[in-house]
């Protein structure tokens, strides 16, 4: 054994038919699996037993779609096959270091020559996978291997490729990397279909950090207010690097996915390698050509397929960012408070616990013999919408008491009208959250109509008004909400708020990317408080929790 992760492990191990050395991974979730005496893998438990599966499922995919190409800067593949409940594929003993190794062991950035060369390999070697119609999707310093003596570069880590096939839909969960993970890959919509140019991106995100120093701000934030600086107008960095080379890489990190080249050969001329390869020959990428044959063991299972599409990206940003119709209906002076689902939300957690997720686990890669990548800075703890709404409680003033509390706890779809009661010890502004039962976020106090609602202290505030009611609408469920009392007004522009209804919605990829990228254990939902120009204040507030059952 050579290495191991949370994954898989590798080991170093000897062909003896074509006499030579290689390296077997194996696929072995840690925290799926255990390994019995006779070296047999299975499921811990029952509830386990689909997730393995499907994991399985996508390490055989992985090694089917390796196994179709042949350049030297993509990981290869000699042969794959199930064996004592688990898979196993076969590779070449690759020595050499990460490319974030090699770049944090340089005293000064490389030049443009070197980059140039690195870029040639991988940008050849992505440009193999997309005429297969497959993308990478996880294009990081940390998946770049540099091979010993010559620092070929080799693309690693294909567990985020997928192949696309467009009458299918199934679902892909991918731990993205903020920085290098282009805005697409934050949501699954048509408007923002993910293609070559989301490996562009990434790509040139690599770039950037090689250049600069620094990774490119998260596009997620970027989409909301980009703070991106042009490497092009740097002028510390044109005496080292030429402009057109700088311009090729802020084109390739463009936010919107149809700003930026289209695919790797367009990305390819815009850096001036113009179809040459690093030796300045004509590039004939070589075409994938049938898998091997593979040696006893199942391997008839289909690819693990994803939700994206070829189809190239829209031009607007709306639909992405939650312009879904608000679908709320006045009739009669009253409304109906709850909307059409858009995806569901996990109901089983009160807004009062906020749950902590398991810390991620390891990678390994089939590249023994270098040492452990530098480690990052821990990502915070990934939260759903249930865990965002309850962490409006951090942070919160000591000694400011809020309660809150509804008429009914449960009501009748279509008989019952929502009302509920504030109270403070402090004066403030009040701001009313709901996390429907069917996975939306909404600011339902202030909005279009009932603007600001104040309060003191020993008055209790009754919402909503009595002369616009809101009627119990559905579907069944638990809705949850969260009452805020600000001694300040607060705005939510930076949370990616939509107020195109009646009620201002936050829309749910945003508000989760944001919370992956957070710093404090505060959430994004609380927005900003509002001082006076041009001087910073404090922020005080209070708040507090109930939920209404819909039948």
């Amino acid at each position: 054994m050579v290495g191991q992760g949370g994954f898989g492990v590798v080991y170093e191990a000897w062909d003896a038919a074509l006499e030579r050395v290689v390296a077997i991974k194996e696929y072995m979730p840690s925290s799926l699996a255990f390994r019995h005496a006779d070296g047999s893998v299975a499921p811990q438990s029952e509830g386990k037993s689909d997730t393995f599966q499907l994991g399985m499922r996508s390490f055989i995919n992985e090694a089917r779609l390796l196994a179709q190409f042949d350049h030297p800067s993509l990981l290869k593949v000699y042969r794959f096959w199930e064996d004592k409940g688990t898979a196993y594929m076969v590779m070449p003993l690759y020595r050499g270091r990460t490319l974030r190794e090699k770049l944090a062991s340089m005293s000064e950035s490389p030049g443009q020559a070197w980059l140039t060369s690195l870029v040639d390999g991988v940008s050849q070697a992505l440009q193999v996978m997309h005429g297969a119609n497959c993308y990478h999707r996880d294009i990081a310093p940390d998946n770049i291997m540099l091979l010993e003596g010559t620092d070929l570069p080799v693309v690693l880590d294909f567990g985020a490729a997928r192949r696309v096939i467009t009458d299918q839909n199934q679902a892909v969960t991918v731990i993205l990397k903020p920085g290098y993970a282009p805005v697409e890959q934050y949501g699954d919509v048509p408007d923002m279909a993910q293609g070559a140019w989301t490996d562009v991106y990434a790509l040139a995100a690599v770039l950037h950090l090689a250049v600069s120093g620094k990774v490119p701000p998260p596009s997620i934030g970027r989409l909301l207010s980009d703070t991106y600086v042009p490497l092009a107008g740097q002028e510390s960095l044109r005496g080292r690097f030429s402009e057109p080379f700088l311009r090729a890489i802020d084109a390739g990190l463009a936010v919107r996915p149809e700003q930026r080249p289209q695919t790797m050969l367009e990305f390819r001329r815009t850096l001036g390698l113009e179809g040459t390869d690093s030796q300045g020959r004509p590039t004939n990428p070589t075409t994938p050509r049938s898998a091997p044959s593979t040696s006893t063991g199942s391997t008839s299972n289909k690819p693990v397929l994803s939700g994206s599409t070829t189809q190239r990206p829209g031009k607007s940003a709306t639909a992405w960012l939650g312009a879904v119709g608000v679908g709320l209906l006045l009739v009669g002076g009253s409304a109906w408070w709850l909307l059409r689902p858009t995806s569901p939300t996990n109901s089983a957690a009160a807004p009062a616990t906020e749950a902590t997720a398991p810390a991620p686990t390891g990678r390994v890669t089939a590249l023994p013999g270098t040492a452990e990548p530098a480690p990052e800075p821990a990502a915070p703890a990934p939260r759903d919408a249930i865990q965002s709404l309850a962490a409006l409680r951090h942070g919160a003033t000591p000694g400011f008491e809020v309660t809150a509390s509804s008429a009914k706890s449960r009501m009748q779809i279509g008989a019952d009208r929502l009302e509920f009661q504030v109270s403070s010890n402090r004066p403030g502004h009040v701001y009313a959250f709901l996390l429907s039962s069917d996975g939306h976020m909404y600011l339902l106090f202030p909005n279009s109509i009932d603007k600001r609602n104040t309060i003191r202290p020993g008055t209790s505030l009754t919402l909503p008004r009595a002369s616009w009611p809101l009627d119990a609408g559905g579907p069944v469920g638990t809705d949850r909400f969260a009452v805020l009392v600000s001694e300040r007004e607060r705005e939510f522009t930076s949370v990616g708020i939509q107020s195109d209804g009646l009620f201002p919605q936050f829309p749910l990829p945003v508000l989760a990317a944001l919370e992956a990228t957070r710093s404090s254990e505060a959430t994004p939902l609380l927005g900003e408080p509002v001082c006076p120009k041009d001087s910073k204040c404090t922020d005080a507030f209070g708040v507090a929790f109930f939920e209404v059952e819909q039948y």
